[in-house]
């Protein structure tokens, strides 16, 4: 606060020296200039000079999508108008790219393939508002698809391909779908719930057709495509804030959650991305995510939508074709997330990581430790990380390729994107209140859950939550940045430095407590990697009765062997404090991931280090002898009872 006073009075003594007493501009400007660094203002100047050119880029990129937001909402548009407008600029132009076939699409050819699916759907008696499952890997219909859904009205339920059994069944219930459009390659996954489903929804089959592997009633989509009308529909009264499709949360907690987006949501998404890290029409885009995720199909192929770029999508991604990829459809961007960047590392030197045109990676997950390393190995100038889920109204973007960090927010103008880094309990994740009620601010340097306030009214501040309104409220907090308003919370833990830098700490619910001391483990996870050749490694807190907190443990994929632990010790002892290094190791063929790269953890710490529980090897740092032991029933029970000491 101390620097809006001075900024306050400045503006005092400018009105004054100016309009009062009348004194010419050469005049005033030094004596303001002389009050504002004696009242201390030189940490502010220095702020100012460093972040200026920054901050008037994000305020301009801010303004440019409000503005575009409020015209699209109040001429009714939608992300299929929209997209029209991308088909008459682009026609002819290549839209998408599928690596696995090499097959390219036009603009108008994607344009014809979704006024096919959408008049096919209205011909089966589907109406506005209904619901349809989208159940398939990476390939170009499945933008076609969705599109062609939204042409009409009906909402996509994009399910994440890696589903099975009652997860499966459970993202296709409660999205309430009457219909599911199913990839060939998933039959076997489609026929094993088909039962769990209900007659009442319909199937479709896309792809490769084998008449006897898939489920009874199942009709194959390509020829009913075929036969269906090109033209472009009659477009329903749908508007800029009704709903587009449903994306579902990794699922690294629980079950996954449906999360709303809106036709403004999917535009904000990827316009703030465009034009806050100044990509052309002209660039091409490497999009190897999958497209059940906001990451690849909003961030990726929304560009591709809405902005006219040529996108290409691969089927899976591939550590090993990644470069040659990109060089042989001439990319310009390519996109990451979670451990990518790791696994292109982790790979031996090739020609190709040299010869390509890439000038941006575009993402988020790239660790600190790493960053540096992957922009020198590979040639990339940019490293364009965002911060920002699906449903999140807080989203940040590093345009200013400062190294480590996923975002920043104003020092100078704060006010114009109002989010925060508010106080929290490490331990329990409570939001920490001051006596007036309202959340306490962090400083610079002080680590704090990411919050951004909800004007729901404000397309761009909206809140639109998730199918399961249980599930949105407990995302929403009160008295926040004042007293009644209502914010969204990120679950995450940031830190923001003296220059508005925010950078990613830990998801609230990973830190843990030990020794009196906070462990991020996103952190330490990054140094283990490194010490253990990339290798993949988790790191999570376990309860020890009799101890206060929870012990570290790792859980580290080594399906080899080759792990060295007395020289890994050795270089843990260098690069970690005490509190931070694993009290628990545990080796294992490979660590569960989500379809985005996320580390699965809570099945890791459900079954904690008891050896009668884990098939996996054990080991336990013991502390006096400075090294790992392995952990066998006997030492179990002698940490258990308190006998040996942690």
């Amino acid at each position: 606060m101390a620097w809006m006073m001075r900024l306050a009075c400045c503006t005092a003594m400018l009105l004054v020296l100016r309009l009062l007493l009348g004194l010419p501009w050469y005049q005033v400007l030094p004596a303001i200039l002389i009050f504002y660094l004696g009242s201390g203002g030189w940490n502010f100047l220095d702020i100012f000079v460093k972040t200026l050119g920054r901050d008037l880029h994000a305020a301009y990129v801010l303004l440019r999508v409000k503005l575009n937001v409020k015209r699209h909402v109040r001429e009714k548009n939608t992300i299929p108008k929209i997209f029209a407008e991308t088909v008459q600029r682009h026609g002819d132009k290549t839209a998408l790219i599928f690596e696995g076939t090499g097959e390219r699409w036009t603009f108008r050819q994607l344009d014809e393939y979704s006024n096919r699916v959408a008049n096919l759907l209205l011909e089966r008696g589907f109406r506005e508002g209904d619901v349809v499952a989208l159940f398939m890997e990476n390939r170009s219909q499945y933008v076609g698809l969705w599109l062609g859904m939204a042409k009409v009205g009906i909402e996509a339920a994009l399910i994440n391909f890696n589903l099975r059994l009652e997860a499966l069944v459970h993202c296709i219930t409660i999205s309430n779908a009457k219909a599911v459009v199913f990839g060939s390659e998933l039959t076997d996954a489609v026929t094993e719930v088909h039962r769990s489903m209900g007659k009442a929804v319909q199937m479709f089959c896309c792809g490769d057709w084998d008449p006897k592997r898939v489920p009874q009633g199942t009709e194959r989509l390509e020829p009913l495509l075929d036969g269906a009308p090109s033209h472009l529909p009659r477009r329903p009264q749908r508007c800029f804030t009704d709903r587009l499709f449903y994306i579902y949360t990794s699922g690294t907690t629980g079950m996954p959650k449906a999360a709303i987006v809106v036709h403004s949501r999917y535009y904000r998404m990827a316009a703030l991305v465009y034009y806050g890290f100044r990509m052309t029409s002209e660039d091409v885009v490497y999009d190897c995510l999958p497209l059940y995720h906001s990451a690849g199909n909003i961030v990726g192929v929304g560009q591709c939508i809405i902005h006219g770029m040529t996108v290409v999508i691969r089927k899976k991604f591939s550590a090993s074709r990644f470069w040659d990829d990109c060089v042989k459809y001439n990319c310009t961007i390519v996109q990451y997330i979670g451990e990518i960047c790791r696994y292109l590392l982790n790979q031996p030197i090739r020609d190709a990581e040299r010869q390509h045109r890439v000038r941006m990676a575009l993402g988020n997950g790239l660790r600190q430790s790493i960053w540096e390393e992957f922009m020198n190995r590979f040639n990339i100038p940019q490293i364009a990380e965002f911060y920002g889920a699906t449903e999140c109204n807080c989203s940040l973007g590093n345009f200013g390729n400062k190294v480590g960090a996923c975002g920043f927010n104003s020092q100078i103008i704060p006010f114009i994107y109002p989010i925060r880094l508010v106080r929290v309990d490490e331990e329990t994740m409570e939001l920490i209140r001051g006596p007036d009620g309202v959340c306490i601010p962090c400083k610079p340097g002080e680590p704090g859950q990411l919050v951004g306030r909800i004007i729901q009214n404000d397309p761009l501040r909206r809140f639109d939550g998730y199918v399961n309104e249980s599930a949105t409220s407990k995302k929403i907090a009160h008295s926040v940045f004042k007293k009644g308003d209502s914010a969204y919370l990120s679950g995450d833990v940031l830190i923001m430095d003296k220059y508005g830098h925010m950078y990613f700490k830990d998801r609230t619910g990973d830190t843990f407590r030990w020794k009196g001391e906070n462990v991020s483990t996103t952190e330490v996870e990054g140094t283990l990697s490194r010490l253990l050749d990339m290798k993949d490694v988790v790191v999570y807190g376990v309860e020890v009765p009799g101890a206060e907190g929870k012990a570290g443990m790792a859980a580290i994929a080594d399906p080899s062997h080759s792990s060295d632990l007395e020289k890994f010790v050795r270089e843990m002892e260098k690069v970690l404090p005490p509190y931070a290094r694993p009290v628990f190791l545990r080796f294992l063929p490979e660590v569960n991931k989500t379809g985005t790269f996320k580390f699965q953890k809570t099945e890791l710490r459900r079954e904690g280090f008891d050896p009668s529980a884990v098939t996996d090897k054990l080991y336990f740092l013991d502390s006096s002898r400075g090294r790992y032991v392995q952990l066998e029933e006997e030492l179990y029970r002698s940490i258990l009872s308190g006998k040996h000491k942690l």
